[in-house]
């Protein structure tokens, strides 16, 4: 551990990782550092994450991050040598709508197309016919993405991306940031829950969950915090062959599901007066029995006859003010860097992001996509960005 660092990362889950990968990618000569509370990585918002990645969103930015993502999936082993594999699935994701909720799935449709996603909208009989384990009741359709979406595994992603940062000389440092100093216009030093204090040339928030309460150490106000979330793994016996190949299927009323192995994986975010309040890692069963399982087996009539086999708490880095990515350099504070809140959607856009970061320190501006929207401004300004597929 050295006494300074010109770049420090604060949380090297896929964020921070990507952030120190695209870096050294991109020529960065001088000394980076990513300090990282879970030495395990297995409670970051990455490890407990669904994995998935998807180009149907309302937000032009999150669609160009995703393909972005994707891009990469594709050029894996080149980039990151032959034996690189995040078990990429591209069974597609179908999100589905009400009669009512067919306009802002069409215009988000016509959104996708124009920044190249490959995916369809599908009435009623299209989706029985094409899903044939589906009952239509209630819907007004779907859009179902062709091609470029899907999930993979979330460590794998990560564990590559910090590997490759690694072999190019950043250092990983366990510890937890516990104070900021601020020196004029920019932030000069942090200091570590064990005593150290590290000097630093710029500092990237990639702090996840912890990153309001990191940036409020710089005296910065972001309203980034954990939301907390469920996720059920359920065995059907009388599930189809069909079923096992069926999209990352997102219910009209946001109820989710999808294929793993034998098993499916579901969950359904809570209504906003019903979010958990503990932050802690106990499932809550009830949640599936009283909220969800009537909606799952009226969507499919397979999974009437289901049991949770196992469960886990996954934690959204959630912006409270409109659901997107916080990303780029303070306005005033200079070598102060967000990667932050993204909402349940890090992972799939952790390249994206982390290139963004990356570019702005080594060029001063951005190169593959222009993410000027998506920066503090807005959050200072209080004008929301909304994204409104937020599953």
């Amino acid at each position: 551990m050295k006494p300074h660092y010109d770049v420090v990362i604060v949380g090297g889950a896929a964020v921070g990782s990507a952030t120190a990968h695209y870096l050294m990618k991109h020529g960065f000569t001088g000394s980076v550092a990513i300090i990282e509370k879970d030495p395990t990585y297995a409670n970051t918002c990455t490890a407990r994450s669904l994995g998935g990645i998807r180009q149907q969103f309302s937000t032009p930015e999150n669609i160009a991050m995703s393909r972005f993502g994707l891009k990469l999936l594709r050029e894996l082993k080149s980039e990151f040598g032959p034996e690189a594999d995040v078990a990429f699935r591209e069974q597609g994701y179908l999100i589905l709508a009400s009669p009512e909720g067919m306009p802002v799935l069409r215009a988000n449709h016509t959104t996708q197309i124009a920044e190249g996603a490959d995916n369809i909208i599908l009435d009623p009989s299209d989706l029985v016919a094409r899903f044939p384990w589906i009952s239509a009741d209630g819907l007004g359709g779907g859009c179902f993405g062709l091609s470029g979406e899907g999930w993979l595994d979330p460590y794998s992603l990560m564990t590559l991306l910090r590997k490759a940062a690694v072999a190019k000389g950043v250092e990983i440092i366990t510890g937890e940031v516990v104070s900021i100093a601020n020196d004029g216009d920019k932030v000069s030093a942090l200091m570590l829950a064990d005593g150290t204090r590290l000097s630093i040339g710029a500092l990237v928030n990639a702090a996840g969950t912890g990153a309001g309460e990191l940036a409020a150490f710089a005296r910065i106000d972001l309203p980034v915090g954990p939301r907390k979330r469920y996720v059920y793994v359920l065995d059907c016996p009388a599930a189809s062959e069909a079923l096992h190949r069926s999209p990352l299927t997102v219910d009209s009323t946001g109820l989710y599901f999808r294929p793993e192995g034998k098993h499916f994986l579901t969950g359904l975010s809570p209504d906003e007066a019903d979010e958990p309040k503990d932050m802690n890692w106990d499932v809550d069963y009830s949640f599936f029995e009283d909220r969800m399982w009537e909606i799952l087996a009226r969507r499919v009539p397979l999974f009437e006859a289901v049991k949770v086999v196992n469960a886990w708490v996954g934690q959204y880095d959630y912006n409270n003010l409109d659901q997107n990515a916080v990303i780029g350099r303070h306005p005033e504070v200079a070598n102060f860097y967000f990667a932050n809140g993204f909402s349940g959607h890090g992972l799939q856009q952790s390249p994206a992001a982390g290139n963004a970061v990356a570019e702005l320190i080594v060029w001063g501006d951005y190169r593959a996509i222009d993410l000027k929207r998506l920066g503090y401004e807005r959050v200072a300004a209080g004008t929301p960005l909304y994204e409104h597929n937020v599953i």
